[in-house]
């Protein structure tokens, strides 16, 4: 620990008595009083305390209170300031100071129905250790398994249980607002309305708001059966409506935007999961070798998200087809392993940007070819340009639905393991990243990042792929993880980007448990919010942090700190970890030291490389790999606590390194 530093500067001379009127009590200080105060003295005793010492002379035995009054900006602090009450012998110490910060400082006395100062001296606290910079700091202590509250009667007590695909804003009264995808641990969701709400002030404790939308709208029914009007089976004939009481509605993926002081919009997923030929719910019983009906989106909009009162604006746009209206040419299914997809974009997992220059995209599609960019209205929200019919018939085509801006596969392959675009704008970079999710949600989930210099592309990935080519896009951001005395977390994607106006960016996800965890009952039905910091490269990407956000103070770390052992996750896209659920695993951790000579002990990467620290930039080099740190919660120690975690990209993206410090 450093030695304090203290620092006494009279004011005036160096014994005098030296009062005024303080407006309390109305007392005017007499020239002729009988006490005189010397000038203390003053030891910092840590980095967040000093203890003052001063002495009295005249008829002291008049005085009945004694201290010391302080400020950071009032060169001549009173009792209205703040203040701390002395011993008998004039002995007081100051706690909860900042470290290393001059406070103007001044002794008092009352007596005679006066007050009665010292003359006025600077004093300056001491450096800080990191552990009591880091004093004050609570860990979030919410437990991850959330089974004993999952009922509706314990709503209050969520905090960020039952969280799937949320979309997360700041609003004009300081608080972030987080919107979803139904979900539920034993149906605890089941009637009480949809795309629930809560919000935070700080990003750790959520308080549960409830729905935003009671039931469908009506508009859904009406406009799902005016394009069965239009539809032709084999036989010839039109489709019959389908009754509202017998459709089955999915309530999927919100996306929340604040458009102007005043104005928030939610743009949401209706999904139709009926049979387009019979009508019937989706059961295997029902199948009749035809696809599920079409899904829409829909706009909501309100002025007081603290209010979760939101008007419905209707249709905006819904799934789309390249190929006819038709059974026999169309949307006719050959079986249940038909994976052909009617539908070219999908109206489902929508997301909202807008530009410098106050042009509004709409981006969207999941599995069906890939995403779709649709300019809308700034005015109203609504498609920019006309809808054309939604399948492409007697000359028509669906260009209208929007602009091709990402797909996994080619033009043959027309079901792709992707969904859930997010995309935002960095005016630090000046680019527009677009997060996608890959994979299937029970384990495979995993985010990936293009970019691009206009909302609707081209986007590219790290190594300059373009996102409509077909190939696996690069960095892998997040993915099914597990560091040590965890069962870690998988199905982590289909996330929401958000800021907090200062330049801090966030991701937050819904996070799930594996599969058969010990004693908890249907495990990876657990959906547990998650929010991470993002940090960005120097070259302008962005890397999401291994451990959730827990509004650890931004101490400045120092190279001591990293000295020692470390968790490092490395992700690499693997087919099974990319599509194919059944095969997904999580990536597990390795042990890795940062030796205090500079030399590095690494299964992964080998013994004979060094590692170095840039305090500027908060960066560890080892060997050629770079990783940007910060501070984090430790959320598998226990009890939780602070540590240091960071992310870097090996190989042009082709790896993604995580890394935690083992403080436990």
């Amino acid at each position: 620990m450093n030695k304090p530093i203290i620092i006494l500067t009279s004011l005036f001379t160096a014994m005098a008595f030296f009062a005024c009127t303080d407006g309390l009590d109305n007392i005017e200080y007499n020239s002729k009083g009988d006490v005189a105060i010397a000038l203390p003295s003053a030891s910092a005793t840590t980095g967040t305390s000093l203890t003052l010492t001063a002495t009295l002379d005249g008829n002291v035995g008049n005085v009945v209170k004694r201290g010391f009054c302080y400020s950071l900006t009032n060169q001549t602090p009173t009792i209205k300031d703040n203040m701390v009450e002395a011993d008998e012998n004039f002995t007081a110490t100051i706690t909860g100071l900042k470290g290393n910060t001059e406070y103007f400082v001044r002794a008092f006395v009352y007596g005679n129905s006066r007050y009665t100062y010292s003359e006025t001296f600077t004093a300056t606290t001491g450096a800080q250790t990191l552990e009591e910079q880091l004093a004050d700091y609570e860990a979030p202590t919410y437990d991850d398994n959330y089974t004993a509250i999952a009922g509706w009667e314990n709503n209050s007590k969520w905090n960020l249980a039952n969280v799937h695909d949320p979309s997360v804003m700041l609003a004009e009264d300081g608080y972030y607002y987080m919107y979803q995808t139904d979900a539920s641990y034993g149906n605890a969701h089941e009637g009480h309305g949809h795309f629930h709400c809560r919000r935070s002030k700080d990003l750790v404790n959520w308080e549960y708001l409830g729905a935003t939308m009671e039931e469908a709208p009506a508009w859904a029914v009406e406009k799902l059966n005016e394009y069965r009007n239009e539809m032709i089976n084999a036989e010839g004939k039109k489709l019959d409506p389908i009754k509202a009481e017998d459709i089955s509605y999915g309530y999927w993926a919100p996306v929340v935007r604040k458009v102007n002081n005043g104005l928030y919009r939610m743009y949401y997923s209706l999904v139709i999961d009926n049979y387009i030929k019979t009508g019937k719910k989706n059961t295997a019983e029902n199948f009749d070798h035809s696809w599920t009906e079409r899904a829409f989106i829909g706009l909501m909009e309100t002025s007081n998200p603290a209010s979760n009162q939101w008007e419905d604006k209707g249709m905006v746009v819904c799934s789309a087809s390249d190929q006819p209206n038709t059974e026999a040419n169309g949307w006719g299914r050959r079986g249940t392993g038909d994976w052909d997809a009617y539908f070219k974009f999908n109206a489902i997992d929508p997301t909202y940007t807008i530009t410098p220059e106050g042009k509004h995209w709409l981006i969207y599609g999941s599995w069906h070819s890939g995403f779709a960019a649709l300019e809308v209205n700034p005015s109203t929200g609504m498609p920019l340009t006309p809808l054309a019919k939604p399948w492409t018939v007697e000359g028509n085509t669906i260009e209208s639905f929007g602009k091709l801006v990402a797909t996994r596969g080619t033009s043959s392959n027309r079901w792709q393991a992707s969904e859930g675009p997010d995309v935002i704008y960095n005016p630090q970079t000046q680019k527009y990243y677009m997060f996608m999710a890959y994979g299937q949600l029970a384990v495979a989930y995993n985010t990936r990042v293009v970019r691009a210099d206009r909302p609707e592309g081209p986007y590219v990935d790290m190594q300059g792929n373009s996102a409509t080519a077909g190939k696996e896009m690069l960095p892998v951001l997040t993915a099914p993880y597990k560091f040590s005395n965890s069962n870690g977390w998988v199905g982590i994607s289909h996330c929401g980007i958000f800021d907090d106006g200062q330049g801090n960016w966030y991701y937050t996800s819904q996070g799930r448990f594996p599969v058969d965890v010990p004693g908890i009952n249907a495990s990876n039905a657990i959906m547990m919010g998650h929010v991470r910091s993002i940090l960005w490269t120097e070259d302008g990407w962005p890397i999401v942090m291994p451990e959730r956000y827990g509004a650890v103070p931004k101490v400045v770390i120092a190279k001591e700190e990293l000295e020692g052992n470390w968790e490092l996750i490395q992700m690499k896209p693997t087919a099974q970890n990319s599509t194919n659920d059944g095969n997904a695993t999580q990536y597990e951790s390795k042990v890795i030291t940062l030796g205090a000579d500079g030399k590095v002990t690494s299964e992964a990467w080998g013994n004979d490389q060094t590692w170095s620290f840039d305090a500027a930039k908060n960066m560890i080099t080892i060997g050629n790999n770079k990783i940007y740190i910060q501070r984090e919660v430790d959320w598998e120690a226990s009890p939780r606590v602070a540590t240091i975690v960071g992310g870097g990209y090996q190989d042009n993206g082709a790896t993604t390194n995580w890394m935690k410090k083992i403080n436990r």
